[in-house]
């Protein structure tokens, strides 16, 4: 038997997502509003606690922990592997059995301000039809959760854009 095969369960199925969104603000103003984890419930009503256990934030290496408290009550543990501010940071999630590695990069346009692009890959022991569930919660949820991200960077360039003109 494969070993990769033989480590996850028959079942086990590997879920991928992506999206991009537009922001008119710069990778500076998007990486600072990003790493400030404080703001993350702004963007989604599914969050509860998020706090760093260990390391220092946006360390590889460093420990987050984000309860879920919907649709059903649950921690998550994120480790990051890797962070070049304002360039991408990459981390592993574990929950409910399922291992996700996502990453987010920040990437300058030419005509100003700044695509954040997200990728996520989980895999555990899910059947087809939780698979299919699963996918369509995770898509549902980055795609909220990034618009209103963009929608809130844009909000504070506007802001700085008139500080600067007045």
């Amino acid at each position: 038997m494969d070993a990769c095969k033989s480590f996850f369960l028959p079942g086990a199925q590997l879920i991928r997502v992506e999206y991009s969104a537009v922001t008119r603000a710069d990778r500076e103003l998007t990486w600072k509003l990003f790493s400030d984890w404080r703001r993350w419930q702004r963007f989604s009503d599914i969050y509860g606690d998020i706090r760093w256990l260990s390391g220092s934030p946006w360390e590889a290496g460093s420990r987050m922990r984000i309860v879920l408290v919907r649709p059903e009550r649950t921690a998550v543990d994120h480790v990051i592997v890797a962070c070049a501010p304002g360039e991408r940071v990459g981390w592993i999630d574990h929950w409910f059995g399922n291992t996700m590695e996502q990453w987010v990069v920040f990437e300058p346009r030419v005509e100003g301000g700044t695509r954040v692009h997200t990728w996520a890959e989980v895999v555990g022991p899910t059947t087809a039809e939780d698979k299919q569930r699963l996918r369509e919660r995770l898509k549902s949820f980055i795609e909220l959760w990034y618009s209103r991200f963009c929608r809130e960077c844009d909000r504070r360039h506007e802001r700085q854009s008139r500080v600067y003109l007045n």
